[in-house]
């Protein structure tokens, strides 16, 4: 799905060549200077919070007009209407863009991403985050169920957390989220392709099926007051 694959070590060349053909495929400007936010959750306001996002995007569009910032979604739903609707009456077809879900599109959205948006209202686990942190996409949330369990607001000065929390579920909450995402995005080059780098190993050697393994296992020895006896090693 992508045009160039990427690891921890040179994910600054490989995310710019694939924000170049995620850009054309959407119709967006083609630039891979643009700080690019992706929406690749379903467009559904009952959980996924996506009038959050309608509620502000035209003024997000002109607050950050300097910057040429651009929002993607790849996702279906029912909220897609007023998103189109928004981009039509606001003449926003070269920063905003929204395309049925593909896989092999969304893929190449997690790759040329800056930043992912997931404001849910509830999500019980949640795997979008995850994924989108082994891309080095940077994951905007709201503070609750499995996205509280995986995302921490990231600390450059003492190199911790990985992605942008917000608390209150309503859109000046998420607003200011985008922002300490912005100011991220303009920090030093040095820091942040420390941080990315940070974020995307830690996200490959934390977020796996022997680390999910061992902790059921965990679990399961906890309400056992026992150890497991196990015959053969877990195997990915």
């Amino acid at each position: 799905a992508l045009v160039m694959t990427f690891t921890a070590k040179n994910f600054s060349k490989g995310k710019a060549i694939n924000k170049r053909q995620f850009q054309k495929e959407m119709g967006l400007r083609e630039d891979e200077k643009a700080p690019l936010f992706f929406w690749p959750s379903r467009l559904d306001p009952v959980q996924k919070g996506p009038e959050l996002l309608s509620d502000i995007l035209a003024e997000l569009i002109s607050k950050y007009a300097n910057t040429d910032i651009q929002v993607a979604f790849v996702a279906d739903g029912s909220h897609a209407r007023y998103f189109e609707d928004i981009i039509a009456m606001e003449n926003l077809e070269d920063c905003v863009s929204i395309r049925p879900f593909d896989e092999n599109l969304s893929r190449l959205g997690f790759a040329a991403s800056d930043f992912m948006l997931m404001p849910s209202k509830f999500e019980p686990c949640g795997l979008t985050q995850m994924i989108a942190l082994k891309y080095g996409c940077l994951p905007i949330v709201h503070q609750t169920g499995g996205l509280k369990d995986t995302i921490e607001h990231i600390d450059t000065a003492n190199s911790h957390g990985n992605g942008f929390v917000f608390e209150d579920y309503d859109s000046h909450a998420l607003d200011w989220a985008i922002a300490c995402a912005m100011e991220f995005f303009h920090l030093q080059r040095n820091i942040k392709r420390r941080e990315i780098k940070r974020v995307m190993e830690d996200a490959h050697s934390r977020f796996t099926h022997q680390q999910t393994a061992a902790q059921y296992i965990h679990l399961y020895e906890e309400m056992l007051g026992k150890p497991l006896h196990i015959n053969t090693p877990y195997q990915e």
